[in-house]
């Protein structure tokens, strides 16, 4: 996810302060771009094997809110999320 709006600059550095706040706050651990290799500070990755819809729901509107909640905090110049977003992912039932 894009999260670049978030970060007070765009640093690796930033990248890492972000990540630490949303582990402490939120209690989820996405992975920071960099730790991938990914040249461009701001993307962050969320993973949602091993987890169930219900969970995924859960963990996603925790990010969600976390965004909603800092976003006038932060240094931005526009929303990054709308509140009508929702997420669609079909689960194979085998």
């Amino acid at each position: 996810m894009d999260l670049r709006r978030l970060l007070m600059e765009s640093t690796v550095e930033a990248e890492t302060a972000l990540w630490q706040v949303i582990i402490n706050d939120v209690k989820l651990n996405v992975s920071p771009g960099s730790s991938f290799h990914c040249l461009e500070p701001r993307w962050f990755r969320v993973c949602i094997a091993n987890m169930n819809e219900k969970t995924m729901k859960v963990a996603l509107a925790q990010i969600r809110e976390f965004v909603l909640r800092n976003g006038d905090k932060l240094n931005r110049k526009e929303k990054c999320w709308q509140s009508n977003l929702r997420l669609r992912v079909p689960f194979c039932t085998q």
